[in-house]
């Protein structure tokens, strides 16, 4: 239920923590997160626009966590780059339901919900501690 943009977001900002300290350029972070490089470029400024990461210029530049990985929520990070949108009216446009959700939009809305709190009390670390990480995402 999250777009291909917050997902990368999510990716880029577990990349950084694993790396914690060291700046990592876009190549690195686009490499080591299997992100195109191009795409993960934009999102990296969207994070950076929203304060979730800070750029370093210079012959050891390139991308940092802008926060500590047990404060900065997933939710934060998604926010950044996408937001994610509660359904105020019928998305089918239905007079009969002007403002009043149908059962289906109501339960949509219920799941978008229950999204959002567990990203709010998801941390980065959260993430880093779940032992099933399977995928690494850290420079070799």
């Amino acid at each position: 239920m999250i777009s291909q943009t917050a997902e990368y977001a999510l990716r880029a900002a577990v990349c950084l923590a694993q790396n914690e300290g060291k700046p990592l350029t876009t190549a690195q972070i686009a490499v080591i997160t299997k992100v195109p490089e191009h795409y993960l470029s934009k999102v990296l400024h969207a994070l950076v626009k929203g304060t979730v990461v800070r750029s370093q210029r210079g012959l050891h530049g390139g991308y940092l966590l802008n926060h500590a990985v047990d404060q900065l929520s997933l939710w934060t990070i998604v926010n950044a780059v996408d937001p994610l949108k509660q359904i105020e009216s019928c998305p089918l446009k239905l007079c009969a339901h002007k403002t009043n959700l149908c059962a289906l939009h109501k339960k949509i809305n219920l799941s978008m919900k229950l999204m959002e709190d567990t990203l709010k009390s998801s941390t980065i670390r959260t993430i880093l501690d779940e032992p099933s990480l399977s995928i690494p995402l850290r420079e070799s």
